[in-house]
Protein backbone atom coordinates (compact mmCIF):
# COMPACT_ATOMS: atom_id res chain seq x y z
CA UNK A 1 0.00 0.00 0.00
CA UNK A 2 1.04 3.72 -0.70
CA UNK A 3 3.21 5.19 2.35
CA UNK A 4 2.46 1.76 4.45
CA UNK A 5 5.96 1.92 6.13
CA UNK A 6 5.99 5.76 6.55
CA UNK A 7 2.88 5.96 7.48
CA UNK A 8 3.41 3.55 10.22
CA UNK A 9 6.44 5.21 11.84
CA UNK A 10 5.23 8.74 11.97
CA UNK A 11 1.74 7.24 13.08
CA UNK A 12 4.00 5.92 15.61
CA UNK A 13 5.32 8.49 16.96
CA UNK A 14 2.64 10.71 17.42
CA UNK A 15 0.46 8.25 19.71
CA UNK A 16 4.35 8.43 21.71
CA UNK A 17 3.87 12.68 21.46
CA UNK A 18 0.10 12.11 22.26
CA UNK A 19 0.69 9.78 25.24
CA UNK A 20 2.89 12.90 26.99
CA UNK A 21 -0.01 15.39 27.37
CA UNK A 22 1.70 18.72 28.10
CA UNK A 23 4.81 18.83 25.42
CA UNK A 24 7.97 20.72 26.15
CA UNK A 25 9.60 22.07 23.27
CA UNK A 26 12.46 19.11 24.05
CA UNK A 27 9.58 16.68 23.23
CA UNK A 28 8.82 18.33 19.77
CA UNK A 29 12.56 18.55 18.90
CA UNK A 30 12.42 14.94 19.69
CA UNK A 31 9.56 14.16 17.73
CA UNK A 32 10.92 16.09 14.92
CA UNK A 33 14.08 13.62 14.29
CA UNK A 34 11.95 10.69 14.34
CA UNK A 35 9.81 12.71 11.35
CA UNK A 36 12.96 13.44 9.60
CA UNK A 37 14.46 9.79 10.44
CA UNK A 38 11.09 8.52 8.91
CA UNK A 39 11.07 10.85 5.72
CA UNK A 40 14.46 9.88 4.75
CA UNK A 41 13.93 6.42 5.27
CA UNK A 42 10.79 7.07 2.89
CA UNK A 43 13.43 8.09 0.17
CA UNK A 44 12.12 11.67 0.41
CA UNK A 45 14.64 14.03 -1.28
CA UNK A 46 16.92 15.79 1.32
CA UNK A 47 16.60 18.91 0.73
CA UNK A 48 12.76 18.74 0.76
CA UNK A 49 13.21 16.93 4.41
CA UNK A 50 15.45 19.56 5.64
CA UNK A 51 13.07 22.22 4.86
CA UNK A 52 9.82 20.28 5.71
CA UNK A 53 11.21 19.80 9.46
CA UNK A 54 12.39 23.56 9.89
CA UNK A 55 8.77 24.96 8.77
CA UNK A 56 7.21 22.23 11.22
CA UNK A 57 9.51 23.04 14.32
CA UNK A 58 8.81 26.72 13.78
CA UNK A 59 5.38 26.59 14.30
CA UNK A 60 5.09 23.89 16.43
CA UNK A 61 6.99 25.68 19.21
CA UNK A 62 4.90 28.65 19.30
CA UNK A 63 3.56 29.36 22.55
CA UNK A 64 -0.27 28.75 20.92
CA UNK A 65 0.57 25.41 20.35
CA UNK A 66 2.80 23.87 23.42
CA UNK A 67 0.67 26.33 25.77
CA UNK A 68 -3.24 24.60 24.34
CA UNK A 69 -4.87 22.37 25.75
CA UNK A 70 -4.24 19.37 23.35
CA UNK A 71 -0.71 20.15 22.30
CA UNK A 72 0.28 16.94 20.94
CA UNK A 73 -2.83 16.98 18.46
CA UNK A 74 -1.73 20.84 17.47
CA UNK A 75 1.82 19.41 16.18
CA UNK A 76 0.09 16.80 14.26
CA UNK A 77 -1.83 19.10 12.73
CA UNK A 78 0.61 21.39 11.34
CA UNK A 79 2.37 18.23 10.33
CA UNK A 80 -0.68 17.30 7.98
CA UNK A 81 -1.36 21.27 6.68
CA UNK A 82 2.87 21.32 5.91
CA UNK A 83 2.47 17.39 4.21
CA UNK A 84 -0.44 18.92 1.81
CA UNK A 85 1.53 22.05 1.12
CA UNK A 86 4.96 19.66 0.38
CA UNK A 87 2.00 17.49 -2.34
CA UNK A 88 0.89 20.89 -4.01
CA UNK A 89 -1.82 22.23 -1.00
CA UNK A 90 -4.85 21.71 -3.49
CA UNK A 91 -6.08 19.11 -6.43
CA UNK A 92 -4.18 20.31 -9.86
CA UNK A 93 -6.83 19.73 -12.35
CA UNK A 94 -6.46 19.18 -16.49
CA UNK A 95 -7.16 22.48 -17.86
CA UNK A 96 -9.89 22.15 -20.71
CA UNK A 97 -9.90 24.08 -23.81
CA UNK A 98 -12.98 26.42 -24.05
CA UNK A 99 -12.50 24.99 -27.75
CA UNK A 100 -12.36 22.09 -28.49
CA UNK A 101 -10.23 19.44 -28.71
CA UNK A 102 -8.06 19.97 -25.47
CA UNK A 103 -4.74 18.80 -26.30
CA UNK A 104 -2.80 15.83 -23.83
CA UNK A 105 0.73 15.17 -24.54
CA UNK A 106 1.60 12.40 -22.45
CA UNK A 107 6.04 11.79 -22.16
CA UNK A 108 8.10 9.93 -20.14
CA UNK A 109 10.60 7.32 -20.08
CA UNK A 110 9.98 3.54 -21.52
CA UNK A 111 8.41 1.35 -18.87
CA UNK A 112 6.67 3.75 -16.83
CA UNK A 113 3.24 2.97 -17.91
CA UNK A 114 2.82 5.75 -20.62
CA UNK A 115 0.58 3.73 -23.23
CA UNK A 116 -1.85 1.90 -20.01
CA UNK A 117 -2.06 5.22 -18.57
CA UNK A 118 -3.07 7.03 -21.76
CA UNK A 119 -5.79 4.25 -21.88
CA UNK A 120 -6.71 4.87 -17.88
CA UNK A 121 -7.15 8.89 -19.01
CA UNK A 122 -9.43 8.59 -21.47
CA UNK A 123 -11.87 6.25 -19.59
CA UNK A 124 -11.47 8.94 -16.87
CA UNK A 125 -12.68 11.52 -19.57
CA UNK A 126 -15.55 9.42 -20.86
CA UNK A 127 -17.03 9.15 -17.45
CA UNK A 128 -16.77 12.99 -17.21
CA UNK A 129 -19.16 12.50 -20.74
CA UNK A 130 -15.51 13.67 -22.70
CA UNK A 131 -15.20 12.13 -26.38
CA UNK A 132 -11.76 10.96 -26.30
CA UNK A 133 -9.53 10.07 -28.94
CA UNK A 134 -6.34 8.14 -28.50
CA UNK A 135 -3.65 8.67 -30.37
CA UNK A 136 -0.33 6.02 -30.95
CA UNK A 137 2.45 8.53 -32.01
CA UNK A 138 5.09 6.09 -30.48
CA UNK A 139 6.33 4.46 -33.30
CA UNK A 140 9.28 3.18 -32.06
CA UNK A 141 8.25 0.23 -29.22
CA UNK A 142 7.56 -3.17 -30.64
CA UNK A 143 4.10 -3.52 -30.33
CA UNK A 144 2.98 0.02 -28.52
CA UNK A 145 0.52 0.59 -31.40
CA UNK A 146 -1.39 -2.84 -30.78
CA UNK A 147 -1.54 -2.34 -26.99
CA UNK A 148 -2.94 0.98 -28.00
CA UNK A 149 -5.59 -0.44 -30.26
CA UNK A 150 -6.66 -3.22 -27.79
CA UNK A 151 -7.26 -0.76 -24.47
CA UNK A 152 -9.26 1.09 -27.29
CA UNK A 153 -11.30 -2.07 -28.35
CA UNK A 154 -11.88 -2.35 -24.58
CA UNK A 155 -12.90 0.58 -23.35
CA UNK A 156 -14.87 1.22 -26.88
CA UNK A 157 -12.47 4.41 -26.98
CA UNK A 158 -11.37 5.40 -30.87
CA UNK A 159 -7.53 5.28 -31.35
CA UNK A 160 -5.93 7.18 -34.46
CA UNK A 161 -3.07 5.45 -35.83
CA UNK A 162 -1.33 5.88 -39.14
CA UNK A 163 0.97 2.56 -38.04
CA UNK A 164 4.88 3.26 -37.96
CA UNK A 165 5.64 4.51 -41.28
CA UNK A 166 4.81 8.26 -40.70
CA UNK A 167 6.47 10.42 -38.17
CA UNK A 168 5.43 11.33 -34.39
CA UNK A 169 4.65 14.79 -35.43
CA UNK A 170 3.31 13.93 -38.89
CA UNK A 171 0.68 11.16 -36.77
CA UNK A 172 0.50 14.19 -34.01
CA UNK A 173 -0.74 16.99 -36.24
CA UNK A 174 -3.41 14.70 -38.70
CA UNK A 175 -4.55 13.20 -34.97
CA UNK A 176 -5.89 16.62 -34.52
CA UNK A 177 -7.65 17.36 -37.63
CA UNK A 178 -9.22 13.90 -36.97
CA UNK A 179 -10.84 15.10 -34.05
CA UNK A 180 -12.32 18.30 -35.23
CA UNK A 181 -13.60 16.38 -37.85
CA UNK A 182 -15.02 13.57 -36.09
CA UNK A 183 -16.10 15.79 -32.93
CA UNK A 184 -13.64 13.92 -30.17
CA UNK A 185 -13.02 16.76 -27.74
CA UNK A 186 -10.01 15.57 -25.76
CA UNK A 187 -7.11 14.30 -27.54
CA UNK A 188 -4.49 12.30 -25.83
CA UNK A 189 -1.16 11.67 -27.50
CA UNK A 190 0.92 8.55 -26.43
CA UNK A 191 4.16 9.44 -27.44
CA UNK A 192 7.47 7.07 -27.24
CA UNK A 193 9.84 6.88 -24.52
CA UNK A 194 13.23 5.73 -24.13
CA UNK A 195 14.84 3.89 -21.31
CA UNK A 196 17.24 6.82 -20.27
CA UNK A 197 16.76 10.43 -21.04
CA UNK A 198 18.78 11.52 -24.71
CA UNK A 199 18.81 14.50 -26.83
CA UNK A 200 16.67 12.41 -29.89
CA UNK A 201 14.25 11.63 -27.75
CA UNK A 202 13.87 15.79 -26.23
CA UNK A 203 14.30 16.64 -29.64
CA UNK A 204 11.74 14.70 -31.08
CA UNK A 205 9.05 15.44 -28.23
CA UNK A 206 9.75 19.35 -28.69
CA UNK A 207 8.97 19.23 -32.06
CA UNK A 208 5.51 17.30 -31.04
CA UNK A 209 4.61 20.22 -28.54
CA UNK A 210 5.49 22.86 -31.39
CA UNK A 211 3.53 21.35 -34.09
CA UNK A 212 0.23 20.84 -32.02
CA UNK A 213 0.53 22.87 -28.97
CA UNK A 214 -0.61 21.05 -26.39
CA UNK A 215 -2.91 22.39 -23.76
CA UNK A 216 -1.53 19.99 -20.81
CA UNK A 217 2.14 18.22 -20.74
CA UNK A 218 1.96 15.20 -18.65
CA UNK A 219 4.68 13.49 -17.47
CA UNK A 220 4.05 9.86 -16.68
CA UNK A 221 6.52 8.01 -14.07
CA UNK A 222 6.68 5.29 -11.70
CA UNK A 223 6.75 6.34 -8.19
CA UNK A 224 8.56 2.92 -7.28
CA UNK A 225 11.83 4.39 -8.56
CA UNK A 226 11.90 7.01 -5.77
CA UNK A 227 14.40 9.70 -6.20
CA UNK A 228 15.05 8.67 -10.11
CA UNK A 229 11.56 9.45 -10.70
CA UNK A 230 12.66 13.44 -9.05
CA UNK A 231 15.51 13.43 -11.24
CA UNK A 232 13.72 12.37 -14.10
CA UNK A 233 10.42 14.57 -14.08
CA UNK A 234 13.13 17.47 -13.16
CA UNK A 235 14.87 16.78 -16.54
CA UNK A 236 11.91 17.07 -18.64
CA UNK A 237 10.85 19.68 -17.19
CA UNK A 238 13.52 22.16 -17.93
CA UNK A 239 13.73 20.76 -21.52
CA UNK A 240 9.98 20.74 -22.16
CA UNK A 241 7.71 22.66 -19.60
CA UNK A 242 5.60 20.14 -17.90
CA UNK A 243 1.99 21.24 -16.89
CA UNK A 244 1.80 18.01 -14.50
CA UNK A 245 3.02 15.01 -13.55
CA UNK A 246 0.91 11.16 -13.20
CA UNK A 247 2.66 8.88 -10.84
CA UNK A 248 1.61 5.49 -11.95
CA UNK A 249 2.33 1.94 -9.57
CA UNK A 250 1.59 4.45 -6.19
CA UNK A 251 -0.23 1.67 -4.43
CA UNK A 252 2.89 -0.49 -4.37
CA UNK A 253 4.96 1.92 -3.37
CA UNK A 254 5.22 1.99 0.08
CA UNK A 255 7.81 4.31 0.72
CA UNK A 256 6.48 7.29 -1.02
CA UNK A 257 9.59 9.26 -1.54
CA UNK A 258 8.40 10.36 -4.73
CA UNK A 259 5.16 12.06 -4.55
CA UNK A 260 6.42 13.32 -1.81
CA UNK A 261 9.53 15.45 -2.83
CA UNK A 262 7.89 16.18 -6.89
CA UNK A 263 6.23 18.71 -5.94
CA UNK A 264 8.60 21.03 -4.24
CA UNK A 265 11.82 20.09 -6.82
CA UNK A 266 10.38 20.53 -9.94
CA UNK A 267 7.11 22.88 -9.01
CA UNK A 268 5.06 20.47 -10.85
CA UNK A 269 1.59 19.28 -9.44
CA UNK A 270 0.69 15.77 -9.18
CA UNK A 271 -2.19 15.41 -10.91
CA UNK A 272 -3.45 12.05 -10.95
CA UNK A 273 -2.12 8.78 -9.48
CA UNK A 274 -1.91 5.09 -10.54
CA UNK A 275 -3.04 3.01 -7.46
CA UNK A 276 -3.59 -0.87 -9.59
CA UNK A 277 -3.47 -2.32 -12.85
CA UNK A 278 -7.41 -2.15 -13.64
CA UNK A 279 -8.12 0.47 -16.07
CA UNK A 280 -10.38 2.14 -13.52
CA UNK A 281 -7.36 2.74 -11.39
CA UNK A 282 -6.84 6.00 -11.82
CA UNK A 283 -7.25 8.56 -9.45
CA UNK A 284 -6.83 12.42 -9.22
CA UNK A 285 -4.35 13.31 -6.89
CA UNK A 286 -5.80 15.12 -3.68
CA UNK A 287 -3.12 16.27 -1.69
CA UNK A 288 -4.57 17.15 1.66
CA UNK A 289 -6.55 13.33 1.28
CA UNK A 290 -2.74 11.78 0.82
CA UNK A 291 -2.04 13.65 3.87
CA UNK A 292 -4.57 12.64 5.89
CA UNK A 293 -4.13 8.87 5.01
CA UNK A 294 -0.38 8.86 5.70
CA UNK A 295 -1.37 9.94 9.48
CA UNK A 296 -4.12 7.64 10.03
CA UNK A 297 -6.68 10.30 9.64
CA UNK A 298 -8.27 8.32 6.83
CA UNK A 299 -9.94 9.67 3.64
CA UNK A 300 -13.82 9.75 3.70
CA UNK A 301 -14.09 11.91 0.92
CA UNK A 302 -12.52 9.63 -1.48
CA UNK A 303 -14.09 6.62 0.65
CA UNK A 304 -17.55 8.35 -0.07
CA UNK A 305 -16.38 8.81 -4.04
CA UNK A 306 -15.55 5.32 -4.55
CA UNK A 307 -18.91 3.96 -2.66
CA UNK A 308 -20.49 6.93 -4.94
CA UNK A 309 -19.09 5.45 -8.88
CA UNK A 310 -19.10 1.96 -7.43
CA UNK A 311 -22.31 1.18 -5.86
CA UNK A 312 -25.64 1.26 -7.19
CA UNK A 313 -27.92 3.21 -4.99
CA UNK A 314 -31.26 1.47 -5.23
CA UNK A 315 -29.73 -1.51 -4.83
CA UNK A 316 -28.00 -0.22 -1.48
CA UNK A 317 -31.87 1.18 -0.44
CA UNK A 318 -33.18 -2.59 -1.11
CA UNK A 319 -30.47 -3.65 1.03
CA UNK A 320 -31.05 -1.98 4.41
CA UNK A 321 -35.05 -2.76 4.21
CA UNK A 322 -34.00 -6.26 4.19
CA UNK A 323 -32.00 -5.44 7.02
CA UNK A 324 -34.57 -3.86 8.53
CA UNK A 325 -37.07 -6.60 8.29
CA UNK A 326 -34.29 -9.76 8.90
CA UNK A 327 -34.52 -10.83 5.34
CA UNK A 328 -30.97 -10.62 4.46
CA UNK A 329 -30.24 -14.00 2.69
CA UNK A 330 -26.87 -15.31 0.60
CA UNK A 331 -28.15 -13.78 -2.81
CA UNK A 332 -27.91 -10.55 -0.98
CA UNK A 333 -24.85 -11.50 0.25
CA UNK A 334 -23.50 -12.40 -3.28
CA UNK A 335 -24.43 -9.19 -4.40
CA UNK A 336 -22.50 -6.82 -1.93
CA UNK A 337 -19.76 -8.81 -2.69
CA UNK A 338 -19.86 -7.99 -6.26
CA UNK A 339 -20.70 -4.10 -5.22
CA UNK A 340 -17.31 -3.97 -2.92
CA UNK A 341 -15.07 -5.91 -5.27
CA UNK A 342 -16.16 -2.75 -7.80
CA UNK A 343 -14.57 -0.33 -5.09
CA UNK A 344 -10.68 -1.92 -5.31
CA UNK A 345 -8.41 -3.34 -2.85
CA UNK A 346 -9.92 -3.85 1.05
CA UNK A 347 -6.20 -2.36 2.21
CA UNK A 348 -6.93 0.84 0.15
CA UNK A 349 -10.59 1.14 1.11
CA UNK A 350 -9.79 0.85 4.75
CA UNK A 351 -6.66 3.00 4.63
CA UNK A 352 -9.38 6.07 3.83
CA UNK A 353 -11.49 4.49 6.80
CA UNK A 354 -10.14 7.08 10.21
CA UNK A 355 -8.72 4.97 12.97
CA UNK A 356 -8.61 1.72 10.40
CA UNK A 357 -4.37 1.31 9.65
CA UNK A 358 -4.20 -0.89 12.19
CA UNK A 359 -6.56 -2.85 10.16
CA UNK A 360 -4.48 -3.44 7.33
CA UNK A 361 -1.68 -5.52 8.52
CA UNK A 362 -4.33 -8.01 9.67
CA UNK A 363 -5.76 -7.74 6.08
CA UNK A 364 -2.67 -7.58 3.86
CA UNK A 365 -3.20 -8.03 0.65
CA UNK A 366 -6.80 -9.25 1.10
CA UNK A 367 -8.90 -8.50 -1.84
CA UNK A 368 -12.06 -9.01 -3.21
CA UNK A 369 -10.59 -10.39 -6.40
CA UNK A 370 -12.21 -11.93 -9.30
CA UNK A 371 -11.56 -15.38 -8.01
CA UNK A 372 -13.05 -15.13 -4.84
CA UNK A 373 -16.25 -13.57 -6.01
CA UNK A 374 -16.57 -16.29 -8.65
CA UNK A 375 -15.86 -19.05 -5.82
CA UNK A 376 -18.43 -17.85 -3.49
CA UNK A 377 -21.06 -16.93 -6.80
CA UNK A 378 -20.45 -21.12 -7.53
CA UNK A 379 -21.08 -21.90 -3.81
CA UNK A 380 -24.32 -19.93 -3.77
CA UNK A 381 -25.16 -21.37 -6.99
CA UNK A 382 -25.14 -25.12 -6.42
CA UNK A 383 -27.63 -24.06 -3.50
CA UNK A 384 -31.55 -24.46 -4.23
CA UNK A 385 -33.63 -21.39 -3.24
CA UNK A 386 -34.54 -22.40 0.18
CA UNK A 387 -30.99 -23.27 1.12
CA UNK A 388 -30.01 -19.69 -0.11
CA UNK A 389 -33.12 -17.63 1.74
CA UNK A 390 -32.72 -19.98 4.85
CA UNK A 391 -28.92 -20.89 5.68
CA UNK A 392 -29.78 -22.90 8.51
CA UNK A 393 -31.19 -25.73 6.40
CA UNK A 394 -27.75 -26.75 5.37
CA UNK A 395 -27.02 -29.80 7.33
CA UNK A 396 -23.56 -32.19 6.55
CA UNK A 397 -25.01 -34.01 3.26
CA UNK A 398 -26.78 -30.86 2.05
CA UNK A 399 -22.90 -28.91 1.92
CA UNK A 400 -21.20 -32.00 0.72
CA UNK A 401 -23.77 -31.72 -2.34
CA UNK A 402 -22.91 -27.92 -2.70
CA UNK A 403 -19.23 -28.24 -2.88
CA UNK A 404 -19.48 -31.23 -5.12
CA UNK A 405 -21.75 -28.98 -7.03
CA UNK A 406 -19.75 -26.14 -6.99
CA UNK A 407 -16.30 -27.58 -7.92
CA UNK A 408 -14.96 -26.58 -4.28
CA UNK A 409 -14.67 -28.48 -0.73
CA UNK A 410 -16.64 -28.61 2.18
CA UNK A 411 -14.28 -26.35 4.11
CA UNK A 412 -15.22 -23.68 1.78
CA UNK A 413 -18.88 -24.06 1.56
CA UNK A 414 -18.43 -23.89 5.73
CA UNK A 415 -15.81 -20.56 5.29
CA UNK A 416 -18.45 -18.83 3.21
CA UNK A 417 -21.46 -19.85 5.99
CA UNK A 418 -19.50 -18.29 8.60
CA UNK A 419 -18.57 -15.17 6.78
CA UNK A 420 -22.03 -14.74 5.60
CA UNK A 421 -23.09 -14.87 9.63
CA UNK A 422 -20.21 -12.02 10.63
CA UNK A 423 -21.34 -9.58 7.48
CA UNK A 424 -24.80 -10.17 8.79
CA UNK A 425 -23.88 -9.58 12.47
CA UNK A 426 -22.07 -6.59 11.40
CA UNK A 427 -24.08 -5.16 9.31
CA UNK A 428 -27.43 -5.15 11.91
CA UNK A 429 -25.03 -3.67 14.43
CA UNK A 430 -24.51 -0.96 12.42
CA UNK A 431 -27.85 -0.62 11.57
CA UNK A 432 -28.98 -0.54 14.94
CA UNK A 433 -26.98 2.30 16.20
CA UNK A 434 -28.31 5.85 17.40
CA UNK A 435 -28.14 7.67 13.71
CA UNK A 436 -25.85 10.54 15.27
CA UNK A 437 -23.36 7.62 16.37
CA UNK A 438 -23.21 5.59 12.59
CA UNK A 439 -20.17 8.52 12.19
CA UNK A 440 -18.64 8.12 15.71
CA UNK A 441 -15.62 6.06 14.67
CA UNK A 442 -14.50 8.49 11.93
CA UNK A 443 -12.98 11.08 14.12
CA UNK A 444 -9.57 12.04 13.64
CA UNK A 445 -7.04 12.54 16.32
CA UNK A 446 -6.51 15.73 16.89
CA UNK A 447 -10.66 15.75 17.50
CA UNK A 448 -11.25 15.34 21.14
Amino acid sequence: MAFASLADKLQQTFKKLRSRGKLSETDVTEAMREVRLALLEADVNFKVVKDFITKVKERAVGQEVLQSLTPAQQVIKIVNDELTSLMGGTHSRISISPRPPTVIMLVGLQGAGKTTTAGKLAQHFAKQSKRPLLVAADIYRPAAIKQLQVLGEQLEIPVFTLGDQESPVDIARKSIEHALAYARDIVIIDTAGRLHINAELMSELQAVKQTVKPHEILLVVDAMTGQDAVTVAESFNKDLGLDGIILTKLDGDARGGAALSIKAVTGCPIKFAGMGEKLDALEPFHPDRMASRILGMGDVLSFIEKAGASIDIEQAQAMEKKLRKQEFTLDDFLEQMQQMRKMGPLDQLLGMIPGMGSQMKKLKDVEIDEQQVKRIEAIIRSMTKRERRDPAVLNGSRRKRIATGSGTRVQDVNRLLKQFEEAKKMMKRFHDMPKGKKGAGLKLPFMH
